[in-house]
């Protein structure tokens, strides 16, 4: 009889979710610390008791899978649940403290602000954001800022020696850039990264915040988690208001170059570090990226312009062209108020921020959407395609596409690309018609719907407290799938469904 798992799977399942449990749950220690240090002793108890939990949670896996954890081979199958499930754990551990708060009206919508961080998609379901405990919001930045770099990259990071198979579990991530031969090296030089520019950002809207008028100590955990919002283009931010709230065209220019520079992948970071200043220019991404953002720019301008919403070129630049690279880059930032999109963008305005926004940044970045990699081999096998078409039967040409190296445009790589994007695509129309059925303009349900599964972050208002229960729950599913790229999730249900088949067929 053929099974779609055994207890060994069962065993390395658990021990290695457990170990990214393990490593993420250690993280808490950080708000912990911020409660003690501003006397939120309400935040540091649910701080702790989250703590107690996740531990629980990571030893109790952890133990159920020690032994296999030498004796078995980490396979292609283990990669993609570990990663999901994983994400699926933490999801619910997280959102402890969010609900114990008092800050949330449920523990729905407590995990719908975790997953909305994890993904770094950036909406909130979040009351009285305003007077919110500073661990908390420490703790929601570094949800943002850890999920951008991935849960399971922090995990591998700390890997003591080589585990066989790593790169399957890393892969189940969404990521598969190998910066150098080691998975744990590769895993390290992206926190390294990472955490280089978290001081030099930090530091810069810190100094900023200053200048603007806040006092030293807001700040620098303004400038802090800020800096990890645009870093991770999560879209979080300390005050209900979001951008607006800090009234500053300096501010928001700095966070532009970091939500940029966030939603480049990681080997075009390492690529430039290592003195190959040409892969700028060269890397498909970064072509397809210039592309779009210029004619969406161009068109965008010249809607504005048309309708007469904003006067002059600063105010086009600072609310149509910040939004416009805030959507791109899937942060979700924003300096007006959602309802404005609604009232005074227009059809066309909604439209060209809807094709970005699911199109999105880079592959192996902290950004989401369908990714500028695939949209480039998409583009290049398309016109490949008519090339092939115009040319002599005879003549027969290899197509090649530049990303950190030199590859080959295989139908392979072009089928995954398609897929994926297709995935996406039935992801969006899915969510508009869910957002249609609950009463939602088309337009409107458009917008959110490419906002959830591009992990945006941007609203169109539809996102608060008061949205019909099922409309919550198949967002969080939307951010979940579109950040892991659907297939470590598809993995963890065919997984579970096969092992409910086994069980029913031995009963």
């Amino acid at each position: 009889m053929r099974t779609y798992f055994n207890l060994v799977d069962l065993k390395v399942i658990h021990y290695y979710t457990g170990f990214v449990t393990l490593i993420t749950a250690g993280l808490l220690v950080i708000p912990m610390i911020t409660a003690l240090l501003f006397s939120e002793w309400p935040m540091f108890v649910d701080l702790f008791l989250t703590l107690n939990v996740a531990l629980m949670t990571a030893l109790i896996f952890m133990s159920i899978g020690r032994k296999a954890k030498m004796a078995a081979r980490i396979q292609w199958k283990h990669g993609l649940i570990i990663s999901a499930l994983s994400w699926f754990i933490l999801m619910m551990i997280s959102a402890l403290p969010y609900f114990l708060s008092g800050h949330y009206m449920s523990y729905l919508d407590a995990t719908f602000d975790v997953m909305s961080g994890f993904t770094t998609t950036g909406v909130t379901l979040s009351m009285d954001m305003d007077h919110m405990p500073m661990s908390l919001n420490m703790w929601r930045h570094i949800i943002t800022f850890v999920g951008g770099q991935g849960m399971v990259v922090l995990a591998l990071s700390f890997l003591f020696q080589q585990t066989h198979g790593a790169y399957k579990i890393y892969v189940g991530e969404a990521k598969d850039v190998e910066l150098v031969p080691s998975v744990k090296g590769t895993a390290r030089i992206i926190w390294m990264i990472s955490l280089a520019y978290l001081f030099v950002g930090t530091v810069a809207l810190w100094i900023n915040g200053m200048m603007i008028g806040l006092n030293p100590v807001n700040a620098f955990f303004h400038g802090m988690f800020i800096f990890a919002s645009s870093w991770s283009t999560g879209g979080f931010a300390p005050m209900s208001q979001n951008m607006l709230f800090y009234h500053s065209f300096s501010y928001e220019i700095v966070t532009i170059l970091f939500m940029i520079l966030g939603s480049f992948n990681f080997g075009l970071h390492y690529a430039i570090l290592k003195g190959n200043r040409k892969e700028v220019y060269k890397n498909i991404e970064i072509q397809s990226f210039f592309v779009t953002l210029v004619g969406s720019g161009i068109f965008l301008t010249l809607w504005l312009k048309k309708d007469g919403l904003y006067s002059n070129v600063e105010m086009i630049f600072r609310k149509g062209i910040y939004h416009l690279l805030s959507a791109h880059t899937t942060t979700g930032f924003g300096s007006v108020y959602a309802k404005q999109f609604a009232s005074d963008w227009g059809d066309f305005g909604i439209l060209i921020l809807i094709v970005v926004m699911l199109i999105g940044g880079s592959a192996c970045s902290t950004a989401g959407g369908i990714k500028g990699l695939r949209v480039g081999i998409l583009f290049k096998a398309l016109m490949a395609e008519i090339r092939k078409n115009l040319r002599s039967e005879r003549r027969i040409n290899i197509e090649k596409y530049h990303h950190i190296k030199d590859n080959v445009l295989d139908d392979a790589t072009i089928k995954a690309s398609a897929i994926i994007t297709l995935c996406y695509i039935v992801l969006f129309t899915v969510g508009t018609a869910i957002g249609c059925f609950y009463g939602y303009p088309l337009i409107q349900s458009a917008f959110e719907s490419a906002s959830t599964a591009g992990n945006v972050g941007l609203s169109i208002g539809i996102t608060n407290v008061a949205m019909p229960t099922g409309l919550k729950i198949y967002y969080i599913i939307a951010m979940y799938l579109g950040r892991l790229e659907f297939l470590s999730v598809f993995a963890l249900i065919g997984f579970m469904i096969g092992g409910v088949k086994t069980i029913w067929k031995r009963n």
